[in-house]
């Protein structure tokens, strides 16, 4: 298997653990990227960026990285609020005033981010051109009665998330999306590899090699055969599950390798990176990165504990296993295990991850073409974790 890039001194378990993913693990195409306080690390790709296995992996293939784009869009309400133009304490009726209706006058902003505003599902799902566009998938949850008391349970918003998030901003902004908030804010002055809402030219490129296609695993392929529990498997069988209908909030679910579905903005599913975009953008909620920092800081050290606060712990009533959130990131624990219990990110189903541990002064990002069926902890990337994890065990006891 052919594997392409550096890491620094040290941190060779990470290259061996990247190997292994493809040789045992069933990878296809793939890359992952950590930082060390702000200085890359590891830069690794390999595999193919298409379907057939012809074209390669190249430096700066991106992918759709599904939910672990709810990590990146966390951080546009948190800045927000560090720039004093958004209460995490006010109800979102006090911005979105026809919010409001149906019960849900005490949803409360940071019940949005901790996953306890009680409407992870649509009782009337949106069709796939519906959900794409900016105003129905808002208008949906506006008009939704909530399934539990807001702020009383937890329960993914695997899809829901976004379009509250997104009119949220757009409120608070004056009309400007979370899509267009991070190209403006965060991307762009950062020099990141990362779009919600990939531009036109972006997508050109992509016919090139610039953002591969999503591919599914051949069935015979080396990949482990995951094994879920029993209540998980029946909870996501069951049409009539919170787990169920909270995935089913779009259906069909578009085809994630369409123009139209990464030229809109969807803040939960959407999100399109490299593995270096992913991983200097976690980089630099927690420090400077090669000095850019100085320029656009991020989460002030208020923001960032804010961020990693435990908020929601326990049963999760839609993903039905044990989930840990801070505010807009799944923390250290349960069903997502990161670095350490100080390291806070998002997963996103079928593989992809970013996420930082403020304490070891590391971010890492890992994207994939492969999808596995695992919303949480992939075997693939919780392989690379272990091997960061190794590679600062080894650095601890040289010193």
């Amino acid at each position: 298997m052919d594997v392409h890039g550096t890491v620094a001194e040290g941190f060779e378990p990470v290259r061996d653990a990247f190997v292994r993913n493809f040789t045992v693990l069933g990878d296809r195409g793939a890359a992952v990227a950590v930082y060390r306080d702000g200085r890359k690390v590891v830069d690794l790709w390999g595999g193919s960026r298409d379907i057939d296995g012809i074209e390669p992996w190249r430096r700066g293939t991106a992918q759709v990285v599904r939910s672990a784009t709810k990590g990146v869009a966390a951080a546009v309400p948190l800045l927000l609020h560090q720039r004093g133009e958004l209460d995490l304490d006010a109800p979102v009726g006090e911005y979105w005033p026809e919010f409001k209706a149906h019960g849900k006058e005490r949803v409360l902003v940071r019940h949005v981010l901790n996953h306890r505003a009680g409407l992870p599902v649509l009782d009337r799902p949106l069709g796939s051109g519906d959900a794409l566009d900016p105003l129905r998938g808002p208008q949906a949850v506006a008009a939704q009665t909530p399934v539990w008391e807001p702020g009383t349970d937890h329960g993914y918003h695997a899809l829901t998330y976004g379009w509250l998030l997104d009119e949220l901003v757009r409120r608070v902004t004056g009309g400007r999306g979370a899509g267009r908030w991070i190209a403006d804010e965060i991307a762009r002055p950062l020099d990141l590899d990362l779009w919600v809402g990939l531009p036109p030219a972006e997508e050109a490129a992509g016919r090139t090699g610039r953002v591969g296609p999503l591919a599914e695993p051949e069935p015979s392929g080396n990949g482990p055969r995951l094994r879920p529990r029993r209540n998980v498997t029946e909870a996501y069988e069951d049409p009539e599950s919170l787990t169920r209908r909270a995935f089913a909030a779009i259906t069909p679910f578009p085809d994630q390798n369409d123009p139209a579905y990464r030229a809109a903005a969807l803040p939960a599913t959407n999100g399109i990176a490299t593995a270096d975009g992913l991983a200097r953008f976690y980089a630099a909620l927690i420090g400077e990165v090669d000095g850019v920092t100085r320029r656009v800081r991020l989460f002030d050290p208020a923001t960032m504990e804010r961020a990693r606060a435990e908020e929601s712990a326990g049963p999760d009533r839609v993903l039905v296993v044990n989930t840990r959130f801070g505010l807009g990131y799944m923390l250290h624990g349960g069903a997502s295990p990161f670095l350490s219990p100080g390291s806070f990110g998002h997963p996103g189903r079928g593989g992809a991850l970013g996420f930082a541990d403020p304490e070891a002064g590391v971010a890492l990002g890992y994207v994939t073409n492969g999808f596995r069926k695992t919303v949480t902890a992939d075997p693939r990337a919780q392989a690379l974790v272990r091997a960061v994890r190794t590679s600062l065990d080894a650095g601890d006891d040289a010193d």
